[in-house]
Protein backbone atom coordinates (compact mmCIF):
# COMPACT_ATOMS: atom_id res chain seq x y z
CA UNK A 1 0.00 0.00 0.00
CA UNK A 2 2.74 2.43 0.92
CA UNK A 3 5.35 1.43 -1.68
CA UNK A 4 5.18 4.89 -3.24
CA UNK A 5 6.05 6.59 0.07
CA UNK A 6 9.65 7.51 0.88
CA UNK A 7 10.59 7.13 4.52
CA UNK A 8 12.98 9.50 6.18
CA UNK A 9 13.19 12.97 7.77
CA UNK A 10 11.50 16.16 6.66
CA UNK A 11 14.72 18.10 6.11
CA UNK A 12 14.23 18.02 2.36
CA UNK A 13 11.83 20.63 0.92
CA UNK A 14 11.60 20.83 -2.88
CA UNK A 15 11.94 24.14 -4.72
CA UNK A 16 8.52 25.63 -5.28
CA UNK A 17 7.22 28.70 -7.11
CA UNK A 18 9.15 31.43 -8.89
CA UNK A 19 11.05 34.45 -7.61
CA UNK A 20 9.91 37.87 -8.74
CA UNK A 21 12.96 38.15 -11.00
CA UNK A 22 12.07 34.92 -12.82
CA UNK A 23 8.33 35.68 -13.05
CA UNK A 24 8.72 39.19 -14.46
CA UNK A 25 11.57 38.43 -16.85
CA UNK A 26 9.62 35.79 -18.77
CA UNK A 27 8.77 38.21 -21.58
CA UNK A 28 5.03 38.45 -20.83
CA UNK A 29 3.32 41.53 -19.43
CA UNK A 30 1.46 40.48 -16.26
CA UNK A 31 -1.46 42.08 -14.44
CA UNK A 32 -2.27 41.54 -10.77
CA UNK A 33 -4.70 38.75 -11.69
CA UNK A 34 -2.04 36.81 -13.62
CA UNK A 35 -0.15 35.60 -10.54
CA UNK A 36 -0.50 34.65 -6.88
CA UNK A 37 1.91 34.82 -3.94
CA UNK A 38 2.69 31.53 -2.22
CA UNK A 39 2.04 31.45 1.56
CA UNK A 40 4.82 31.56 4.16
CA UNK A 41 5.11 30.84 7.91
CA UNK A 42 2.95 32.68 10.47
CA UNK A 43 4.38 33.50 13.91
CA UNK A 44 2.52 36.75 14.66
CA UNK A 45 -1.03 38.10 14.65
CA UNK A 46 -2.34 40.23 11.78
CA UNK A 47 -2.71 43.36 13.94
CA UNK A 48 1.06 43.25 14.57
CA UNK A 49 1.79 43.90 10.88
CA UNK A 50 3.38 47.33 10.48
CA UNK A 51 2.14 49.09 7.32
CA UNK A 52 4.42 52.14 7.66
CA UNK A 53 5.87 53.01 4.27
CA UNK A 54 7.50 55.88 2.37
CA UNK A 55 5.44 58.08 0.07
CA UNK A 56 8.49 60.13 -0.98
CA UNK A 57 12.10 60.49 0.15
CA UNK A 58 11.01 62.58 3.15
CA UNK A 59 7.32 61.75 3.75
CA UNK A 60 6.31 58.53 5.53
CA UNK A 61 2.74 57.25 5.93
CA UNK A 62 1.40 54.81 8.51
CA UNK A 63 -1.07 53.48 5.93
CA UNK A 64 0.27 52.98 2.36
CA UNK A 65 -2.86 54.30 0.64
CA UNK A 66 -3.19 57.37 -1.61
CA UNK A 67 -6.33 58.78 -3.24
CA UNK A 68 -6.00 59.67 -6.91
CA UNK A 69 -6.06 63.30 -8.16
CA UNK A 70 -9.31 62.87 -10.11
CA UNK A 71 -12.25 65.27 -10.01
CA UNK A 72 -14.63 62.48 -8.98
CA UNK A 73 -12.29 61.19 -6.26
CA UNK A 74 -10.26 63.79 -4.33
CA UNK A 75 -11.15 67.20 -3.00
CA UNK A 76 -10.86 68.43 0.60
CA UNK A 77 -13.31 65.95 2.20
CA UNK A 78 -11.52 62.93 0.70
CA UNK A 79 -8.06 64.32 1.50
CA UNK A 80 -9.06 64.95 5.13
CA UNK A 81 -10.51 61.45 5.52
CA UNK A 82 -7.47 59.79 3.90
CA UNK A 83 -5.04 61.70 6.13
CA UNK A 84 -7.02 60.88 9.28
CA UNK A 85 -6.81 57.18 8.37
CA UNK A 86 -3.03 57.35 7.93
CA UNK A 87 -2.87 57.78 4.14
CA UNK A 88 -2.91 60.93 2.01
CA UNK A 89 -5.19 62.53 -0.57
CA UNK A 90 -3.96 64.27 -3.73
CA UNK A 91 -6.31 67.11 -4.70
CA UNK A 92 -7.09 67.16 -8.46
CA UNK A 93 -6.29 70.12 -10.71
CA UNK A 94 -9.26 69.98 -13.10
CA UNK A 95 -10.33 73.31 -11.56
CA UNK A 96 -9.09 76.87 -11.09
CA UNK A 97 -5.80 77.32 -9.18
CA UNK A 98 -7.70 79.30 -6.52
CA UNK A 99 -10.23 76.50 -5.94
CA UNK A 100 -7.50 73.87 -5.66
CA UNK A 101 -5.43 75.98 -3.26
CA UNK A 102 -8.52 76.56 -1.11
CA UNK A 103 -9.18 72.79 -0.92
CA UNK A 104 -5.58 72.31 0.25
CA UNK A 105 -6.05 75.10 2.80
CA UNK A 106 -9.17 73.38 4.20
CA UNK A 107 -7.16 70.20 4.81
CA UNK A 108 -4.26 72.03 6.48
CA UNK A 109 -6.60 73.93 8.80
CA UNK A 110 -8.76 70.92 9.64
CA UNK A 111 -6.86 69.38 12.54
CA UNK A 112 -3.99 70.84 14.45
CA UNK A 113 -2.45 71.04 17.89
CA UNK A 114 -1.53 74.69 18.32
CA UNK A 115 -3.17 76.60 15.47
CA UNK A 116 -0.39 79.05 14.63
CA UNK A 117 -2.26 80.94 11.89
CA UNK A 118 -5.92 81.04 12.98
CA UNK A 119 -8.57 83.11 11.23
CA UNK A 120 -8.76 86.34 13.30
CA UNK A 121 -11.23 89.24 13.11
CA UNK A 122 -11.64 92.64 14.75
CA UNK A 123 -14.69 93.95 16.68
CA UNK A 124 -15.96 95.86 13.63
CA UNK A 125 -16.18 92.74 11.45
CA UNK A 126 -19.78 91.59 11.00
CA UNK A 127 -21.79 88.43 11.64
CA UNK A 128 -21.87 87.94 7.88
CA UNK A 129 -18.03 87.81 7.87
CA UNK A 130 -18.10 84.90 10.34
CA UNK A 131 -20.58 82.93 8.22
CA UNK A 132 -18.40 83.57 5.18
CA UNK A 133 -15.31 82.31 7.06
CA UNK A 134 -17.23 79.24 8.18
CA UNK A 135 -18.22 78.46 4.57
CA UNK A 136 -14.61 78.87 3.43
CA UNK A 137 -12.75 77.13 6.27
CA UNK A 138 -15.36 74.85 7.85
CA UNK A 139 -15.27 76.30 11.39
CA UNK A 140 -16.65 79.35 13.19
CA UNK A 141 -14.66 79.71 16.46
CA UNK A 142 -12.87 82.97 15.66
CA UNK A 143 -10.78 85.04 18.11
CA UNK A 144 -11.32 88.83 18.08
CA UNK A 145 -8.31 91.12 18.47
CA UNK A 146 -7.92 94.90 18.39
CA UNK A 147 -6.38 94.96 14.92
CA UNK A 148 -8.02 91.79 13.56
CA UNK A 149 -4.67 90.03 13.29
CA UNK A 150 -2.65 87.41 15.12
CA UNK A 151 -0.44 89.27 17.59
CA UNK A 152 -3.11 91.85 18.37
CA UNK A 153 -4.56 92.39 21.86
CA UNK A 154 -7.22 89.75 22.56
CA UNK A 155 -10.71 91.24 23.08
CA UNK A 156 -12.92 88.18 22.86
CA UNK A 157 -14.01 85.23 20.74
CA UNK A 158 -17.00 84.45 18.50
CA UNK A 159 -18.26 80.86 18.30
CA UNK A 160 -21.23 79.18 16.65
CA UNK A 161 -23.16 79.47 19.94
CA UNK A 162 -22.89 83.26 19.79
CA UNK A 163 -24.38 83.67 16.32
CA UNK A 164 -26.30 80.50 15.40
CA UNK A 165 -29.70 82.00 16.28
CA UNK A 166 -29.05 85.57 15.23
CA UNK A 167 -31.73 86.87 12.83
CA UNK A 168 -30.64 87.65 9.29
CA UNK A 169 -31.43 91.34 9.82
CA UNK A 170 -28.40 91.46 12.18
CA UNK A 171 -25.96 90.04 9.60
CA UNK A 172 -24.27 93.41 9.18
CA UNK A 173 -23.98 94.22 12.89
CA UNK A 174 -20.45 94.36 14.37
CA UNK A 175 -19.16 91.33 16.27
CA UNK A 176 -18.51 93.42 19.42
CA UNK A 177 -22.25 93.03 20.14
CA UNK A 178 -22.14 89.21 20.00
CA UNK A 179 -18.65 88.05 21.02
CA UNK A 180 -17.77 86.46 24.35
CA UNK A 181 -15.75 89.19 26.10
CA UNK A 182 -12.13 88.78 27.20
CA UNK A 183 -12.99 88.74 30.92
CA UNK A 184 -15.21 85.67 30.37
CA UNK A 185 -12.58 83.71 28.45
CA UNK A 186 -10.31 80.92 29.69
CA UNK A 187 -6.84 81.48 28.21
CA UNK A 188 -3.39 79.91 28.56
CA UNK A 189 0.09 81.52 28.61
CA UNK A 190 2.42 81.36 25.59
CA UNK A 191 4.81 78.88 27.25
CA UNK A 192 2.07 76.27 27.90
CA UNK A 193 2.70 72.72 26.63
CA UNK A 194 0.19 70.86 24.46
CA UNK A 195 -0.51 68.45 27.31
CA UNK A 196 -1.16 71.31 29.78
CA UNK A 197 -3.36 73.09 27.24
CA UNK A 198 -5.37 69.89 26.75
CA UNK A 199 -5.93 69.63 30.52
CA UNK A 200 -7.10 73.26 30.72
CA UNK A 201 -9.57 72.66 27.89
CA UNK A 202 -10.92 69.51 29.54
CA UNK A 203 -11.40 71.22 32.91
CA UNK A 204 -12.94 74.39 31.46
CA UNK A 205 -15.21 72.45 29.06
CA UNK A 206 -14.66 75.22 26.50
CA UNK A 207 -14.42 74.63 22.75
CA UNK A 208 -11.45 76.92 22.08
CA UNK A 209 -8.43 77.90 24.14
CA UNK A 210 -6.67 81.15 23.10
CA UNK A 211 -2.94 81.27 23.87
CA UNK A 212 -1.70 84.75 24.86
CA UNK A 213 1.66 86.32 25.78
CA UNK A 214 2.45 88.54 28.79
CA UNK A 215 0.88 91.57 26.99
CA UNK A 216 -2.37 89.66 26.47
CA UNK A 217 -1.69 89.46 22.73
CA UNK A 218 -2.97 86.41 20.82
CA UNK A 219 -0.17 84.06 19.70
CA UNK A 220 -2.13 80.89 18.83
CA UNK A 221 -5.27 78.91 19.64
CA UNK A 222 -6.18 75.30 20.48
CA UNK A 223 -9.42 73.54 19.53
CA UNK A 224 -11.31 70.96 21.60
CA UNK A 225 -12.58 69.13 18.51
CA UNK A 226 -8.96 68.61 17.39
CA UNK A 227 -8.18 66.83 20.66
CA UNK A 228 -11.12 64.47 20.11
CA UNK A 229 -10.03 63.79 16.53
CA UNK A 230 -6.50 63.02 17.72
CA UNK A 231 -7.86 60.32 20.05
CA UNK A 232 -10.10 58.82 17.35
CA UNK A 233 -7.42 58.73 14.64
CA UNK A 234 -4.07 57.69 16.14
CA UNK A 235 -2.59 56.85 12.70
CA UNK A 236 -3.35 60.28 11.20
CA UNK A 237 -0.75 61.60 8.72
CA UNK A 238 0.57 64.91 10.09
CA UNK A 239 3.38 67.35 9.44
CA UNK A 240 5.71 68.63 12.22
CA UNK A 241 3.14 71.35 13.06
CA UNK A 242 0.49 68.65 13.67
CA UNK A 243 -1.44 69.63 10.53
CA UNK A 244 -2.81 66.92 8.25
CA UNK A 245 -0.67 66.01 5.24
CA UNK A 246 -2.11 66.79 1.81
CA UNK A 247 -0.87 66.64 -1.77
CA UNK A 248 -1.98 68.31 -4.98
CA UNK A 249 -1.60 67.63 -8.69
CA UNK A 250 -0.24 70.16 -11.18
CA UNK A 251 0.60 70.09 -14.88
CA UNK A 252 3.84 70.95 -16.61
CA UNK A 253 2.83 74.11 -18.49
CA UNK A 254 3.89 77.69 -17.81
CA UNK A 255 0.56 78.58 -16.15
CA UNK A 256 1.08 75.74 -13.68
CA UNK A 257 3.86 77.76 -12.06
CA UNK A 258 1.23 80.20 -10.79
CA UNK A 259 -0.84 77.26 -9.52
CA UNK A 260 2.26 75.91 -7.77
CA UNK A 261 2.83 79.22 -5.96
CA UNK A 262 -0.76 79.27 -4.67
CA UNK A 263 -0.50 75.65 -3.49
CA UNK A 264 2.75 76.32 -1.61
CA UNK A 265 1.15 79.36 0.05
CA UNK A 266 -1.77 77.13 1.09
CA UNK A 267 0.69 74.71 2.75
CA UNK A 268 0.77 71.75 0.34
CA UNK A 269 3.18 68.99 1.45
CA UNK A 270 3.76 67.21 -1.87
CA UNK A 271 2.93 67.89 -5.52
CA UNK A 272 2.35 65.29 -8.21
CA UNK A 273 3.27 66.17 -11.78
CA UNK A 274 0.16 64.80 -13.43
CA UNK A 275 0.83 63.39 -16.88
CA UNK A 276 -0.26 60.21 -18.63
CA UNK A 277 3.32 59.91 -20.01
CA UNK A 278 5.83 61.47 -17.65
CA UNK A 279 9.01 60.94 -19.64
CA UNK A 280 8.98 64.35 -21.33
CA UNK A 281 11.15 67.46 -21.51
CA UNK A 282 8.17 69.40 -20.09
CA UNK A 283 8.17 67.36 -16.90
CA UNK A 284 11.96 67.35 -16.55
CA UNK A 285 12.02 71.15 -16.84
CA UNK A 286 9.19 71.50 -14.30
CA UNK A 287 10.98 69.23 -11.79
CA UNK A 288 14.11 71.37 -12.06
CA UNK A 289 12.08 74.58 -11.71
CA UNK A 290 10.31 73.35 -8.56
CA UNK A 291 13.49 72.04 -6.96
CA UNK A 292 15.23 75.36 -7.58
CA UNK A 293 12.37 77.54 -6.30
CA UNK A 294 11.06 75.28 -3.50
CA UNK A 295 13.90 72.87 -2.63
CA UNK A 296 12.07 71.42 0.41
CA UNK A 297 8.85 70.65 -1.47
CA UNK A 298 8.45 66.95 -2.24
CA UNK A 299 7.72 66.17 -5.91
CA UNK A 300 6.28 62.95 -7.35
CA UNK A 301 6.91 62.42 -11.07
CA UNK A 302 5.21 60.23 -13.61
CA UNK A 303 3.45 58.39 -14.91
CA UNK A 304 6.11 55.89 -15.99
CA UNK A 305 6.15 52.14 -16.68
CA UNK A 306 9.77 51.45 -17.68
CA UNK A 307 13.17 51.88 -16.04
CA UNK A 308 14.30 54.08 -18.96
CA UNK A 309 11.44 56.51 -18.30
CA UNK A 310 12.17 56.45 -14.57
CA UNK A 311 15.88 57.23 -15.11
CA UNK A 312 15.23 60.62 -16.71
CA UNK A 313 12.94 61.73 -13.88
CA UNK A 314 15.30 60.44 -11.17
CA UNK A 315 18.17 62.33 -12.81
CA UNK A 316 16.03 65.48 -12.78
CA UNK A 317 15.65 65.25 -8.97
CA UNK A 318 12.29 63.56 -8.34
CA UNK A 319 11.35 62.39 -4.80
CA UNK A 320 9.04 59.50 -5.82
CA UNK A 321 7.66 57.90 -8.98
CA UNK A 322 4.05 57.24 -9.96
CA UNK A 323 3.75 54.03 -11.98
CA UNK A 324 0.95 53.07 -14.34
CA UNK A 325 -0.21 53.68 -17.90
CA UNK A 326 -3.60 52.60 -19.15
CA UNK A 327 -4.41 50.18 -16.29
CA UNK A 328 -7.18 52.16 -14.57
CA UNK A 329 -10.77 50.93 -14.85
CA UNK A 330 -11.85 54.08 -16.73
CA UNK A 331 -8.64 54.45 -18.78
CA UNK A 332 -8.51 53.47 -22.47
CA UNK A 333 -4.96 54.69 -23.21
CA UNK A 334 -3.72 51.19 -24.11
CA UNK A 335 -6.68 50.65 -26.40
CA UNK A 336 -6.52 54.05 -28.15
CA UNK A 337 -2.79 54.87 -28.09
CA UNK A 338 -1.40 51.31 -28.31
CA UNK A 339 1.03 52.35 -25.57
CA UNK A 340 1.28 51.28 -21.93
CA UNK A 341 2.15 48.22 -19.87
CA UNK A 342 0.31 45.65 -17.73
CA UNK A 343 0.44 46.99 -14.20
CA UNK A 344 2.10 44.08 -12.40
CA UNK A 345 5.09 44.12 -14.72
CA UNK A 346 5.26 47.94 -14.70
CA UNK A 347 5.40 48.13 -10.89
CA UNK A 348 8.04 45.40 -10.59
CA UNK A 349 10.33 46.79 -13.29
CA UNK A 350 10.23 50.43 -12.14
CA UNK A 351 10.43 49.64 -8.40
CA UNK A 352 13.37 47.28 -8.93
CA UNK A 353 15.27 50.08 -10.69
CA UNK A 354 14.18 53.01 -8.50
CA UNK A 355 15.10 51.29 -5.22
CA UNK A 356 18.77 51.54 -6.18
CA UNK A 357 18.44 55.32 -5.84
CA UNK A 358 16.23 55.36 -2.74
CA UNK A 359 13.18 56.47 -4.74
CA UNK A 360 9.79 55.13 -3.53
CA UNK A 361 7.20 54.00 -6.06
CA UNK A 362 3.46 54.77 -6.04
CA UNK A 363 1.52 52.01 -7.85
CA UNK A 364 -1.26 53.85 -9.69
CA UNK A 365 -4.09 51.97 -11.39
CA UNK A 366 -5.41 48.45 -11.80
CA UNK A 367 -6.49 48.16 -8.14
CA UNK A 368 -9.95 46.66 -7.83
CA UNK A 369 -9.59 44.48 -4.70
CA UNK A 370 -7.64 44.55 -1.45
CA UNK A 371 -5.62 41.59 -2.77
CA UNK A 372 -4.36 43.77 -5.62
CA UNK A 373 -3.02 46.25 -3.05
CA UNK A 374 -1.05 43.49 -1.29
CA UNK A 375 0.32 42.29 -4.64
CA UNK A 376 1.42 45.81 -5.64
CA UNK A 377 3.24 46.24 -2.32
CA UNK A 378 4.85 42.80 -2.68
CA UNK A 379 6.19 43.81 -6.12
CA UNK A 380 8.13 46.71 -4.61
CA UNK A 381 5.64 49.59 -4.49
CA UNK A 382 5.81 51.65 -1.30
CA UNK A 383 2.28 53.03 -1.61
CA UNK A 384 -0.78 52.36 -3.74
CA UNK A 385 -2.91 55.01 -5.45
CA UNK A 386 -6.61 54.30 -5.90
CA UNK A 387 -9.33 55.91 -8.00
CA UNK A 388 -12.29 53.62 -8.67
CA UNK A 389 -11.82 51.81 -5.35
CA UNK A 390 -12.50 55.09 -3.48
CA UNK A 391 -15.00 56.65 -5.89
CA UNK A 392 -18.53 56.06 -4.66
CA UNK A 393 -17.61 56.73 -1.04
CA UNK A 394 -19.45 59.54 0.74
CA UNK A 395 -16.26 61.65 0.87
CA UNK A 396 -15.77 61.58 -2.93
CA UNK A 397 -17.01 64.71 -4.78
CA UNK A 398 -20.44 64.63 -6.39
CA UNK A 399 -23.98 63.71 -5.45
CA UNK A 400 -25.47 60.24 -5.18
CA UNK A 401 -28.19 59.22 -7.63
CA UNK A 402 -30.32 56.12 -8.10
CA UNK A 403 -30.49 53.86 -11.16
CA UNK A 404 -32.66 50.72 -11.13
CA UNK A 405 -32.85 51.00 -7.36
CA UNK A 406 -29.04 51.09 -6.91
CA UNK A 407 -27.37 54.08 -5.21
CA UNK A 408 -24.52 55.35 -7.40
CA UNK A 409 -21.99 58.15 -7.81
CA UNK A 410 -20.44 59.42 -11.03
CA UNK A 411 -16.86 58.37 -11.79
CA UNK A 412 -14.87 59.42 -14.83
CA UNK A 413 -11.37 59.23 -16.22
CA UNK A 414 -9.41 62.46 -16.50
CA UNK A 415 -8.88 61.60 -20.17
CA UNK A 416 -12.63 61.33 -20.82
CA UNK A 417 -14.22 63.95 -23.06
CA UNK A 418 -16.38 64.99 -20.07
CA UNK A 419 -13.32 65.91 -17.99
CA UNK A 420 -11.38 67.49 -20.86
CA UNK A 421 -14.32 69.71 -21.78
CA UNK A 422 -14.62 70.94 -18.18
CA UNK A 423 -11.10 72.26 -17.71
CA UNK A 424 -7.87 72.78 -19.66
CA UNK A 425 -5.79 71.01 -16.98
CA UNK A 426 -7.25 67.66 -17.97
CA UNK A 427 -6.35 68.33 -21.62
CA UNK A 428 -2.78 69.20 -20.61
CA UNK A 429 -2.42 65.86 -18.83
CA UNK A 430 -2.95 64.06 -22.15
CA UNK A 431 -1.07 66.61 -24.32
CA UNK A 432 -4.39 67.48 -26.02
CA UNK A 433 -4.76 71.20 -25.26
CA UNK A 434 -3.95 72.29 -28.84
CA UNK A 435 -5.86 69.53 -30.65
CA UNK A 436 -8.84 70.63 -32.72
CA UNK A 437 -10.32 67.16 -32.26
CA UNK A 438 -9.96 65.69 -28.75
CA UNK A 439 -9.03 62.00 -28.60
CA UNK A 440 -10.53 60.43 -25.48
CA UNK A 441 -8.22 58.32 -23.30
CA UNK A 442 -10.87 57.65 -20.65
CA UNK A 443 -14.57 57.06 -20.15
CA UNK A 444 -17.32 58.26 -17.81
CA UNK A 445 -19.29 55.83 -15.70
CA UNK A 446 -20.79 55.26 -12.28
CA UNK A 447 -19.74 53.43 -9.11
CA UNK A 448 -21.92 51.74 -6.49
CA UNK A 449 -22.15 53.50 -3.10
CA UNK A 450 -19.37 52.24 -0.79
CA UNK A 451 -20.28 54.21 2.34
CA UNK A 452 -17.73 56.24 4.28
CA UNK A 453 -13.95 56.17 3.90
CA UNK A 454 -13.82 55.81 7.70
CA UNK A 455 -15.28 52.30 7.33
CA UNK A 456 -13.78 51.38 3.96
CA UNK A 457 -10.10 52.22 4.68
CA UNK A 458 -10.00 50.16 7.93
CA UNK A 459 -11.33 47.22 5.85
CA UNK A 460 -8.51 47.69 3.32
CA UNK A 461 -5.92 48.01 6.11
CA UNK A 462 -7.14 44.81 7.79
CA UNK A 463 -7.06 43.02 4.43
CA UNK A 464 -3.46 44.07 3.74
CA UNK A 465 -2.41 43.01 7.25
CA UNK A 466 -4.02 39.59 6.83
CA UNK A 467 -2.36 39.19 3.43
CA UNK A 468 1.05 40.02 4.90
CA UNK A 469 0.40 37.58 7.75
CA UNK A 470 -0.33 34.73 5.29
CA UNK A 471 2.87 35.60 3.43
CA UNK A 472 4.84 35.68 6.70
CA UNK A 473 5.89 39.34 6.48
CA UNK A 474 5.56 41.38 9.67
CA UNK A 475 6.06 44.72 7.89
CA UNK A 476 6.02 46.16 4.38
CA UNK A 477 9.79 46.67 4.42
CA UNK A 478 10.15 42.97 5.31
CA UNK A 479 7.71 42.08 2.50
CA UNK A 480 9.85 43.92 -0.05
CA UNK A 481 13.13 42.47 1.27
CA UNK A 482 11.63 38.95 1.05
CA UNK A 483 10.74 39.61 -2.58
CA UNK A 484 14.14 40.99 -3.58
CA UNK A 485 16.03 38.24 -1.72
CA UNK A 486 14.05 35.54 -3.53
CA UNK A 487 12.42 34.22 -0.36
CA UNK A 488 8.99 35.36 -1.54
CA UNK A 489 7.68 33.02 -4.23
CA UNK A 490 5.07 33.62 -6.93
CA UNK A 491 3.09 31.43 -9.29
CA UNK A 492 1.43 32.23 -12.60
CA UNK A 493 -2.32 31.65 -12.91
CA UNK A 494 -4.05 30.18 -15.92
CA UNK A 495 -7.53 31.38 -16.88
CA UNK A 496 -8.94 28.25 -15.23
CA UNK A 497 -6.99 29.04 -12.05
CA UNK A 498 -8.37 32.56 -12.01
CA UNK A 499 -11.90 31.16 -12.40
CA UNK A 500 -11.26 28.70 -9.57
CA UNK A 501 -9.92 31.49 -7.33
CA UNK A 502 -13.10 33.52 -7.68
CA UNK A 503 -16.67 32.78 -6.65
CA UNK A 504 -18.02 29.91 -8.74
CA UNK A 505 -20.49 27.04 -8.78
CA UNK A 506 -23.25 28.93 -6.92
CA UNK A 507 -26.81 29.53 -8.05
CA UNK A 508 -26.80 32.92 -6.32
CA UNK A 509 -24.74 34.71 -3.69
CA UNK A 510 -24.35 37.96 -1.79
CA UNK A 511 -20.84 39.43 -1.64
CA UNK A 512 -20.41 41.56 1.49
CA UNK A 513 -16.85 42.70 2.12
CA UNK A 514 -17.23 44.36 5.53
Amino acid sequence: MADYLISGGTGYVPEDGMTGAVLFNCGDGLTYNDFLILPGFIDFTSDQVDLTSALTRKITLKTPLVSSPMDTVTEADMAIAMALQGGIGIVHHNCTPEFQANEVRKVKKYEQGFIMDPVVMNPKNTVKDVFKAKAEHGFSGIPITENGKLGGKLLGIVTARDIDFVDKEYDNRPLEHFMTKREDLVVAPANVTLKEANEILQKSKKGKLPIVNENDELVSIISRTDLKKHREFPLASKDPRKQLLVGAAIGTREEDKVRLDLLVQAGVDVVILDSSQGNSIFQINMIRYIKEKYPDLQVIGGNVVTAAQAKNLIDAGIDALRVGMGSGSICITQEVMAVGRPQGTAVYKVAEYARRFGIPVVADGGISTVGHITKALALGASTVMMGSLLAGTSEAPGEYFFSDGVRLKKYRGMGSLDAMEQNRSSQNRYFSESDKLKVAQGVSGSIVDKGSIHKFIPYLVAGIQHGCQDIGAKSLSMLRSMMYSGELKFEKRTNAAQYEGGIHGLHSFEKRLY
